[in-house]
């Protein structure tokens, strides 16, 4: 019986360290495949930055009146000039609400009607 529970023994251990072995090597394939995604993700986040930079220095407001003043013939736009824009005062808000447009003649703002009755039954 002793020999049987040793091989057994022994074929488990071979079995757990063949496991191990391969869990160890899985294990290491998922730490490059992070370590590759993490440095793709700086690659894009630092191709972002350098867009996001060109796209600034694309748009300053000097370059594009400059266009504006270029290409009038074609597109028709206006250079911005300060006196185009209005000032706050300028704004026209609607009227207050009157007080008495705020609540029914009842004193009931909004009011459901929630009463109703049974319909009759017929014996």
């Amino acid at each position: 019986m002793r020999p049987i529970l040793y091989v057994l023994s022994f074929l488990a251990v071979m079995a757990l360290g063949f496991w191990a072995y391969r869990e160890n090597y899985a294990t290491q394939a998922a730490l490059r495949e992070v370590a590759t995604l993490q440095d793709d993700i700086a690659g894009l986040r630092e191709g972002l930055a350098i867009q996001r930079a060109e796209w600034a220095f694309l748009n300053r407001p000097d370059r594009l009146r400059e266009l504006a003043v270029l290409n009038f013939d074609r597109l028709g736009l206006m250079p911005m000039e300060p006196h185009q824009f209005g000032t706050p005062t300028e704004i026209a808000y609607p009227p207050p609400p009157v007080a008495a447009d705020l609540v029914p003649e009842d004193g009931l703002a909004d009011a459901v009607d929630v009463s109703g009755s049974l319909p009759e039954q017929t014996p």
